[in-house]
């Protein structure tokens, strides 16, 4: 991992960027932190003119986004658009919304969606990712779900955007599937596995959990991965305090000298 890779998921910081003054803030007090990239994700910008003005004006990059499942499935042209508009080549799948898998069969019927939207997007040369919740490790047949999805998409047409945290939370392991996601995986989710005197699980800080980031890192800079993006779905700490947390623990022990 190098410096310039890192990232933060704007979701992290929603509810600092729900108009163009508070967006403008938010971006500047993130590359007052450190980090290079953003991603789009539940923004209260709609105008991706507007949202890459704000975010090159900061000096910052867009690294990623998240859209509307339902829009990635169904108009895969219109997320095209989007994301050149953006200056930015991956878009990612969020979580499965309104398609179902309650069986094999549905799993099926979503992958294959996913490859259809997948292939015109590749061809326009924009690169579609699968956001893992805990849920893709529901088993059909002794196969995880994510197992299932990966399996019956071509690899350029899929790739993943791994969450360290869903993946543990899953009862998996985010190292093995770091390494199963060979050059299929430009983009991680990163955020730690917090586990609590009262047997609570957490989300946390990247370095305050249980999560071996060394092990993580290594197998998914050997998988090619492009993008290493904060993620943190809530914060009990002011959440640019927590990004901060996880930025200055990442440039201390992972960033390659």
């Amino acid at each position: 991992m190098k410096l310039e890779q890192i990232a933060i998921n704007l979701f992290t910081l929603r509810d600092f960027c729900k108009d163009n003054h508070t967006f403008k803030r938010t971006l500047k007090k993130v590359k007052e932190i450190g980090y290079s990239a953003v991603q789009i994700s539940s923004v209260g910008i709609e105008d991706p003119y507007k949202i890459r003005e704000l975010v090159e004006k900061e000096g910052l990059k867009i690294c990623a986004t998240h859209e509307s499942p339902k829009k990635l499935i169904e108009e895969p042209n219109e997320i095209v658009n989007r994301l050149k508009i953006l200056a930015c080549k991956h878009t990612a799948f969020p979580h499965p919304g309104p398609y179902p898998l309650n069986n094999r069969e549905e799993c099926l019927e979503l992958a294959k969606k996913l490859n259809n939207s997948g292939k015109i997007m590749y061809n326009s040369g924009i690169i579609l990712s699968y956001h893992n919740h805990d849920i893709e490790f529901v088993k059909y047949d002794n196969q995880s779900i994510l197992d299932i999805i990966f399996d019956n998409t071509n690899e350029l047409y899929l790739r993943g955007e791994l969450d360290t945290f869903w993946i543990q939370k899953g009862g998996d392991n985010p190292v093995k599937w770091c390494n199963k996601l060979k050059k299929r995986l430009p983009l991680l989710h990163m955020k730690d596995y917090v586990m609590t005197l009262d047997r609570n699980i957490n989300f946390g800080e990247v370095g305050r959990g249980n999560l071996d980031w060394n092990e993580i890192v290594q197998n998914a800079d050997n998988s090619g991965c492009e993008w290493y993006i904060v993620e943190q779905d809530f914060c009990n700490i002011d959440p640019f305090e927590s990004i901060k947390i996880s930025y200055d623990f990442i440039v201390k022990n992972l960033i390659n000298k």
